[in-house]
C-alpha cells in the first residue's frame, strides 16, 4: 500500500518531521473494546517529505541462511503458517509447542504485519494498532515470550470522551456513573434502562445491523450519541450495515439467550457461578480495573519477541506463488524467495494474510472460498501522529495542569471528521517529551473513503482543524508531525452476513477435500489485537487437533 507524499503546508508544519513506519483497541469504551485495533497489509517502503527520506523499519531477519537450503527442498513440515502478522506468529509459537516442525512465510521483509511502532526525536508511537485488552490469552502470550517485566498497563480511571453538541463528554466507567453522565438525557436513559431489561419490540426474524439492534433495545440516543461513534472507532465501520451478531457477539448473544440484555447477563453470571472457571495461572499480572496494555518500547516487542523465539522458523520476504494437493497426502508450496524458487510439503496449511490475498491464493483450490473470502470489504483508515505543547490544551480540558484520559470520539452527525483521538502521552509512560502532548488520530474509514486521494498535509490540516474546535487552544501553535501513515484496506468490516460468508468459505474447503487448510486471521477471530490472539489459541487448537489425528491415518 502506499501513501502519498505530504506536501509543503506551511499553516500546518511549523515543524516538520516526515513520517515513517517500523500491523479492534487504544480507545476504551463501554464494553472496553480497543479503539482502532488492527489493521490489514501496507505495501508503503518508504515516503519521500520536503527532503526528508524516511523507511519502514526492518525487523530482524530470522530467515535461515541459504547455505542450510539443500537444493531449496524441505523435508516435510507439520504445518506453514502463511503471513507472519501478529495472528500467524501466535498461532506458530502456540503450535510450536507440540509441533515445531513447522515454518512461518512472510511476503514482506519484516515479521509483525501492520504492528508499527515508531522511535525517534523523543517520541515512541504506533501507526497500526494502538494497544490490546490485557485478557489472559493476551497476557499469557505476553508473559511466555518473556514480555512481562516490559507491559505498561492505562490507568483504569482514566476518562474516555465523546464529542457531542460542540462538546467532549465523559463517558460512564461505571454503574454508579449512568444517573450523572450528561451525554444523554434523562428520557434516552429511561428508555435505554427498559429497554436492557426487556420492554422493548422483539427480535425480528432476520440479522440485524448493529444500528438495527441497538435503536430497537435500547433507542436512539444510546445508538447516536454512543455506539455510532464507538462502530467508528472500533471497525471504522457504518453501523448501519455491520452486523451486531458478527461484531458485537457477545452483547447479541446475551438477548438471544435470556429474552434480553440484562436477563442474558444475569443468566451468564449464573451460569459462571456455576460452572468457574479453573484457576488463574498464578505468573500471570492481574490489571487493575478495565484498561488497555502496550509494551515499554511499543507493540512491536510483541513480534519481536515471538520471532526471537521461532528463529529460523520464520521466513522474510518469501512470495507465496502457489498451493497444490499433494498426492501423498497433505500440500506443496511454491514459493518466490531471495535464494530462488523454494517447495515446501506441509501435513497442514494455516492462511493469515488478509482475506482478499488468501482468495486469490486458494481460487486454483476451490473458486467458492475465493468468491467468499474476495467479499469481504477492508475500507481506508489513516494514522495521523502529531504533538502540541501542553499550553496548547484547552484550559477546561487539563487537570491538574495535565490533559489526563484514554481519548475521545467524534459522532458523525458533529460536523468534523476525525473518527477519534487517542491521548498518547497520558495513556502510556514515555512518548513525548515533557511538556509536550502526543495526539494519535484516525480519520477516514467505511463513510469516508475519499482519504486516499489526499496528501498527508491535508490529512493532518482536517485533523488539526477538527482538534481546534474541541481540545487545542484555535490560535494554538501549529503541531509538530511526527508520522501520517494510511492503510488503503485497513479494518475487514464484519458486514451483516459475514459469519454466513465465511461459514461458506470454510465449508467449501471441507467440500473440496482440503482438510488440514485453515483461515486465520482478523477477518476470522475479530479486529482488536487482543481478539487477534485469543483467535490464536483457537486456531491453533484446531491445527493440533488435526495434526494429532494425522499422525494416525
Amino acid at each position: 500500500m502506499t501513501t502519498t507524499a505530504v506536501a509543503n503546508h506551511p499553516s500546518i508544519f511549523t515543524h516538520r518531521s516526515p513520517s515513517s513506519s517500523s500491523s479492534s483497541p487504544s480507545f476504551l469504551f463501554l464494553n472496553r473494546t480497543n479503539f482502532i485495533p488492527y489493521f490489514s497489509t501496507s505495501k508503503r517502503n518508504s515516503v519521500n517529505c520536503n527532503g526528508w527520506r524516511t523507511r519502514c523499519s526492518v525487523a530482524k531477519d530470522y530467515t535461515v541462511p541459504p547455505s542450510e537450503v539443500d537444493g531449496n527442498q524441505f523435508p516435510e513440515l507439520d504445518c506453514v503458517v502463511v503471513g507472519a502478522g501478529i495472528s500467524g506468529l501466535c498461532i506458530a509459537k502456540v503450535i510450536s509447542a507440540n509441533y515445531p516442525n513447522l515454518m512461518v512465510t512472510e511476503a514482506r521483509d519484516r515479521a509483525g504485519g501492520n504492528i508499527t511502532t515508531v522511535e525517534r526525536d523523543g517520541y515512541l508511537w504506533e501507526e497500526g494498532p494502538n494497544s490490546f485488552q490485557p485478557s489472559d490469552p493476551m497476557l499469557t502470550m505476553a508473559v511466555d515470550c518473556g514480555l512481562k517485566d516490559d507491559l505498561v498497563l492505562g490507568d483504569p480511571d482514566a476518562p474516555r470522551f465523546v464529542l457531542w453538541k460542540d462538546k467532549l463528554r465523559p463517558v460512564p466507567g461505571k454503574l454508579t456513573d449512568l444517573p450523572f453522565f450528561d451525554l444523554m438525557s434523562i428520557p434516552g436513559k429511561l428508555r435505554a434502562g427498559f429497554g436492557a431489561i426487556g420492554l422493548r419490540p422483539s427480535p425480528p426474524g432476520y440479522e440485524e445491523s448493529v444500528e438495527q439492534f441497538v435503536r430497537r433495545n435500547l433507542g436512539a440516543e444510546v445508538f447516536e450519541r454512543l455506539i455510532e461513534p464507538f462502530c467508528s472507532g472500533v471497525y471504522a465501520g457504518d453501523p448501519s450495515k455491520l452486523s451486531m451478531k458478527a461484531a458485537f457477539g457477545k452483547v447479541w448473544k446475551l438477548e438471544q439467550t435470556g429474552g434480553s440484555i440484562i436477563g442474558g447477563t444475569f443468566k451468564a453470571i449464573k451460569e459462571r457461578s456455576s460452572n468457574p472457571k479453573p484457576p488463574r495461572d498464578p505468573h500471570l499480572p492481574t490489571p487493575k480495573g478495565q484498561t488497555v496494555g502496550s509494551f515499554r518500547k511499543g507493540l512491536r516487542m510483541l513480534p519481536d519477541a515471538i520471532c526471537e523465539r521461532l528463529g529460523s522458523k520464520v521466513k522474510l520476504s518469501w512470495k507465496l506463488s502457489s498451493i497444490t494437493k499433494s498426492e501423498k497426502g497433505g500440500y506443496l508450496l511454491t514459493y518466490e524467495t531471495p535464494e530462488g524458487v523454494v517447495s515446501l510439503r506441509s501435513r497442514s496449511i494455516v492462511m493469515t494474510v488478509p482475506s482478499y490475498v488468501a482468495s486469490n491464493i486458494l481460487r486454483p483450490l476451490s473458486v467458492a472460498t475465493a468468491d467468499a473470502l474476495s467479499s469481504f470489504y477492508y475500507p481506508p483508515v489513516a494514522a495521523v501522529t502529531i504533538s502540541y505543547p501542553q499550553e496548547a490544551i484547552r484550559d477546561e480540558r487539563l487537570v491538574d495542569g495535565e490533559l489526563k484520559g484514554f481519548g475521545q470520539l467524534h459522532p458523525r452527525s458533529q460536523g468534523v471528521e476525525t473518527l477519534g483521538t487517542i491521548y498518547s502521552s497520558s495513556l502510556f509512560p514515555n512518548r513525548a517529551p515533557n511538556g509536550r502532548v502526543l495526539l494519535l488520530n484516525y480519520i477516514g474509514g467505511a463513510t469516508n473513503t475519499e482519504i486516499v486521494s489526499k496528501t498527508e498535509s491535508q490529512l493532518v490540516e482536517a485533523v488539526d482543524r477538527d482538534l481546534r474546535k474541541m481540545l487545542i487552544k484555535p490560535k494554538a501553535q501549529d503541531p509538530f508531525v511526527t508520522g501520517v501513515r494510511v492503510w488503503p484496506q485497513a479494518i475487514p468490516q464484519f458486514l451483516v452476513g459475514h459469519l454466513d460468508t465465511l461459514g461458506t468459505a470454510k465449508a467449501a474447503l471441507s467440500d473440496n477435500g482440503l482438510d488440514g487448510l485453515f483461515l486465520g486471521g482478523n477477518y476470522v477471530s475479530g479486529v482488536a489485537l487482543g481478539r487477534c490472539v485469543e483467535g490464536a489459541y483457537e486456531i491453533a487448537s484446531e491445527v493440533t487437533g488435526f495434526l494429532s489425528q494425522y499422525a494416525y491415518k
